[in-house]
């Protein structure tokens, strides 16, 4: 298992830093300090190879996230310290170093192996969203939310928190100082509040139907 893991973190570093095209088997053997055979032993071959290692990057991002969601359990108390922190927390998760490799290696690799999109969005991110929305809709229900449809509400919070992070962020390649995080994660709560305050069941204004 060490050996798998030691080859899997090479292999994701090295396809990050090169892409899939300009990557060989050789620099990840190298890199994971194991022979050539080794790798091919415990994967059969490159595609495998990249499959399993944004599998295990995506896993591994999942993991924390869902870490920064279970800490939204209703303390009786003001609410907007618990959004704010869980949302700062979920910020941090989205401009992770490796959460950004991953996202720009799915996106250069996507149009070669669109399969890669399943594992990422349907083995990852659903999970976190799924997590989320049943916390909103616990916290619905004990009235202090006014939430009707969790996964709409989930789907704006997540738009309102990473919204401005690529852009301030240049894809990852400026590191956004905590005080900046805090702003965004401040501001994005201050919004979704106003859309979904305890008592408000309508929920966001919907756009008008021409007749």
């Amino acid at each position: 298992m060490a050996k798998r893991q030691a080859i899997l973190a090479a292999a994701f570093a090295e396809f990050a830093a090169r892409g899939y095209a300009q990557t060989g088997v050789d620099e990840v053997a190298a890199a994971a300090g194991v022979a050539k055979a080794t790798v091919y032993n415990h994967f059969g071959g490159k595609e495998t190879l990249l499959r399993e290692a944004i599998t295990a990057s995506a896993e591994q991002a999942t993991a924390k996230n869902l870490a920064a969601v279970e800490r939204l359990v209703d303390t009786g108390g003001d609410l907007r310290p618990t959004l704010e922190d869980v949302g700062l927390r979920l910020i941090q998760c989205y401009c992770d170093d490796d959460s950004w490799a991953l996202r720009r290696l799915l996106y250069a690799e996507l149009a070669h192996l669109p399969d890669l999109l399943e594992i990422v969005q349907v083995q990852a991110a659903e999970r976190v969203q799924r997590a989320l929305a049943d916390r909103l809709a616990r916290l619905a229900l004990a009235g202090r939310l006014g939430i009707t449809d969790p996964d709409a509400a989930v789907e704006r919070l997540s738009s309102l928190l990473t919204g401005p992070l690529e852009a301030r962020a240049r894809w990852g390649t400026r590191r956004l100082p905590a005080k900046e995080m805090r702003e965004v994660a401040a501001a994005a709560v201050d919004a979704f509040l106003r859309l979904y305050a305890a008592g408000d069941e309508s929920g966001p204004p919907q756009p008008a139907r021409s007749r």
